[in-house]
């Protein structure tokens, strides 16, 4: 039997045999049959339950309402007061409410856990002797994983082997500077910030490569521990915020009607159950139930457009801030550029083209084992296949502090040192200077011509290395401090030309209303030339250099006035991104590597792409199938058409739904009956979600994607205040009509009403979705067809058993005359209300 280790054991101090041994492994890692066995037994390598966002959670996510819970205790007291009648229709109502609740939303996570697939992070595991890639989900105690610089820890770990492995532990302990892991034995008492030999999930490699055995997978990690004891959330977007403080407003404008009414009908000497039911019906009433429905399947929808689009959303809220944008920042590398880097020159000190340089690069590239980048493989390409004779013998991968890369290789009998990396990084370890002709000279008179050089290759916007090489005879092994009295071998130029089109998308964003910034490691010639060449002109570049000498209280300025960044070190892309939020943006950054994950998790909206790093695509919100701002720009459109149908069922819902149920309010106090009976009204309130449930499908006019769109919950409230008082008026028109005029009794009343309401509410939904005429903006088919329906099966139902049941009556021609009438004016009359609103909005 497999023995899992306890939390307090001492397994970094125990040695890696006797852990091997202990978890039922060894360093070889599982067989398919065990790691399957034991995928079972310890289930997902995640942070919560695999049933978390399943059928059993999402039925009972639609009876957790305190006010559905309070109907369901009103049918069971209808039961006991002898009225089965008025309890089972209740019930039916909550029920139908919450099915299709529940539909709504499983259909949405059953969207969102498909196009999840699509972006997984994979790990890389030993499983039967073989090194094979696997859901991080799938990883089980006992594997072994292969990890290299850009690798997501899969899981809490004991390291085997390492080579230069360097870890960014910062969301676990806040250190912000990468931590060296190596193999071995610790003291028992060996804090966890000092634990060396041991990697915990939630943290990425930064460099070096290593094998570590997998001890703690899902909850059972460090990193577990302190989510389920903290429940940790991601950060509260603005459309969340705004969800949130619309349903506080709801809240607050419900109890206080709630309590008055039921107050002053037992005031006037009603029932008191029918007093109790008809405020929590006006309750149900007021209270748009299905929004976190509509929300998920409007999101979902949303999210199924963006993916044929090349746009994949890993959480559904931040397509709001997705169409919310208003800057971009973005490396030019694969987005402005194609992405297809090639070799263009590799020349000797004297800028000729040199074999000897090509040679030594080719050799650097093929034997590197860190992680796989575009430069390498062009230098491959370009070096063509290597002798037979050549043999890699050691390495020191790249790493950000350094920016090179050495690799120890035999060729010609000589045992070489050949590294490569940023030209000034490479001349700050280099002694001498090869030249054309063979002769090694000291560096010293040559350096201000390399750096002439390097300027020329930069102006014309191609990417300089810097190659060295040095003698070691005998050696077998290298260090970091190896890297010193080299010897400077020549240039590689690389180009990436700009995309076909790049200056119209770019233009194209710009009237979108999204400024795009450059965020790029590249020298300030290098930044400038790619401007001129994909059509900028008059930006204003800004060094990393001149920015560290920017105060914290002038960044945000300087960020926002700035178009393009050069020479930006790692950790300063994060600085900017939070700088333009102070400034007052909603900011998207699109990043692919190691070293983004800061900035993707510091920006409002983090976008990759799908071939990135593990640790960039983990920490995006949406990732791109394809690196092209075209297809940003195409997601951008359904982000922002998303958010504007979202927000049409909040007009709609909360300008009708308050309209509707003030009006009942106050006609419960004026008449001498209740103007709709609680069942009625729970009807009304069913019918018309209906159409509303299908605003997901609804066209968005042009004018709502032109610009960024943010929730405004003053706007929301202005708008139910007019639009719901428009609503009341006609509803009292109707009640005066029915009561002075019609003298109906209680039964037409409440069925002329009945009628009246439910059909104006469904109708004006087609007038409320556009801020344009109504009859010049075509609606989704299946809106309009919902709406058809509705209207036609309300105007039906009294003259059905089906409406006896819940107290209507056939309704004479006249009443069905004169409530078209009403409903014909009330339309009409929104319209000119919209048209009046929107005026004085623009103003």
């Amino acid at each position: 039997m497999i023995k899992r280790i306890e939390p307090d054991a001492p397994w970094w101090a125990v040695s890696v045999e006797q852990v091997a041994q202990d978890i039922g492994s060894s360093p070889n890692g599982l067989s398919g049959v065990e790691a399957t066995t034991r995928l079972q037994r310890y289930g997902t390598n995640t942070l919560r339950d695999k049933d978390d966002s399943g059928v059993t959670r999402l039925l009972l996510r639609q009876l957790s309402s305190p006010i559905v819970l309070i109907l369901i205790a009103a049918a069971i007291l209808s039961f006991i007061m002898h009225d089965a009648t008025d309890g089972l229709i209740i019930l039916f109502i909550v029920i139908v409410s919450g099915l299709l609740g529940f539909w709504q939303e499983y259909r949405a996570a059953s969207v969102m856990a498909s196009l999840q697939q699509l972006v997984a992070v994979q790990a890389e595991v030993l499983r039967d002797g073989v090194i094979c890639k696997i859901s991080l989900e799938d990883i089980v105690p006992g594997d072994v994983a292969i990890l290299s610089a850009g690798s997501n820890v899969p899981a809490d770990c004991r390291l085997l082997e390492a080579r230069d492995l360097f870890v960014n532990e910062a969301t676990l302990t806040g250190e912000s500077f990468p931590i060296e892991k190596m193999p071995g034995d610790l003291p028992a008492d060996t804090p966890l910030a000092r634990r060396s030999n041991i990697l915990f999930q939630g943290t990425h490699v930064v460099s070096g490569i290593g094998r570590a055995l997998v001890l703690r997978t899902g909850l059972d990690t460090q990193f577990g521990e302190i989510a389920e004891q903290l429940r940790i959330r991601p950060e509260e977007t603005n459309f969340e915020r705004g969800v949130r403080q619309f349903g506080m407003l709801l809240i607050r404008v419900t109890l206080i009607l709630v309590i008055l009414i039921f107050a002053f009908n037992v005031y006037l000497q009603r029932p008191v159950l029918d007093s109790f039911l008809f405020a929590l019906a006006l309750a149900v009433g007021l209270t748009p139930e299905l929004l976190p429905a509509i929300i998920s399947v409007n999101l979902a929808s949303g999210a199924r457009r963006m993916a044929a689009r090349k746009v994949i959303v890993k959480r559904l809220v931040s397509i709001e801030n997705f169409g919310s944008m208003d800057v971009l920042c973005s490396d030019k590398t694969g987005t402005l550029t194609e992405g297809k880097v090639r070799l263009d020159g590799a020349l000797d000190v004297e800028g000729r083209p040199s074999e000897r340089t090509l040679q030594l690069a080719g050799i650097n590239a093929a034997f590197q084992t860190g992680f796989t980048n575009p430069i390498d493989e062009a230098i491959v390409a370009a070096a063509g296949e290597m002798s037979a004779s050549v043999t890699r013998l050691d390495e020191i991968p790249y790493d950000f502090a350094r920016k090179r890369l050495s690799v120890l290789a035999m060729t010609d009998a000589q045992t070489l040192l050949i590294t490569k990396g940023a030209l000034a990084q490479v001349l700050s370890v280099c002694t001498q200077v090869a030249m054309g002709n063979g002769e090694i000279v000291p560096i010293g008179g040559h350096q201000q011509v390399i750096q002439e050089r390097f300027a020329a290759f930069s102006a014309h916007g191609l990417r300089t290395l810097g190659l060295a090489m040095k003698a070691m005879p005998g050696r077998t092994t290298v260090a970091r401090n190896d890297e010193a009295g080299m010897t400077f071998v020549g240039f590689l130029l690389f180009g990436d030309p700009p995309r076909p089109g790049i200056a119209a998308t770019i233009e194209e964003l710009r009237g979108l209303g999204v400024a795009l910034k450059i965020i790029t490691g590249d020298n300030l010639l290098v930044a400038q030339a790619v401007a001129r060449q994909i059509g900028l002109s008059g930006v204003k570049i800004v060094s990393g250099q001149a920015l560290r000498q920017v105060g914290d209280d002038a960044l945000p300025q300087l960020a926002h006035d700035t178009d393009i960044f050069a020479e930006i070190e790692p950790n300063q892309k994060e600085s900017i991104i939070r700088a333009l939020r102070k400034a007052g943006h909603v900011v998207g950054y699109m990043g692919d590597g190691i070293n983004d994950a800061p900035a993707l998790h510091a920006a409002d909206v983090g976008l990759s792409v799908q071939g990135a790093a593990d640790v960039a695509k983990e920490a995006a919100d949406i990732v791109l199938l394809e690196p092209d701002l075209a297809v940003l720009a195409a997601g951008v459109r359904e982000g922002r058409s998303t958010f504007a149908n979202t927000q049409k069922y909040v007009f709609m819902a909360t300008s009708a739904n308050f309209g509707n149920m003030f009006s009942m309010a106050g006609a419960s106090l004026l008449l001498p009956f209740l103007p709709l009976l609680p069942k009625q009204i729970l009807l009304t309130n069913l019918l018309t979600d209906l159409p509303e449930m299908t605003i997901a499908t609804d066209r968005v006019d042009a004018e709502a994607i032109q610009r960024p769109q943010r929730w405004d919950i003053k706007f929301i409230r202005s708008f139910m205040l007019r639009f719901g008082l428009l609503s009341s008026v006609f509803d009292f028109i109707t009640f005066g009509t029915l009561f002075f005029i019609l003298n109906a009794s209680p039964e037409l009343f409440r069925t002329g009403w009945f009628v009246e309401s439910v059909v104006s509410a469904s109708l004006v939904v087609l007038v409320l979705r556009t801020r344009g005429p109504f009859w010049r903006s075509r609606s989704s088919r299946a809106l309009a067809l919902a709406t058809l329906i509705v209207v036609v099966a309300t105007i039906l139902l009294p003259y059905t058993p089906l409406g006896s049941m819940f107290g209507l009556v056939p309704l004479p021609p006249v009443f069905l005359a004169i409530t078209g009438v009403i409903v014909a004016m009330y339309i009409s009359s929104a319209e000119r209300l919209k048209r009046a609103f929107y005026r004085q909005i623009s103003r």
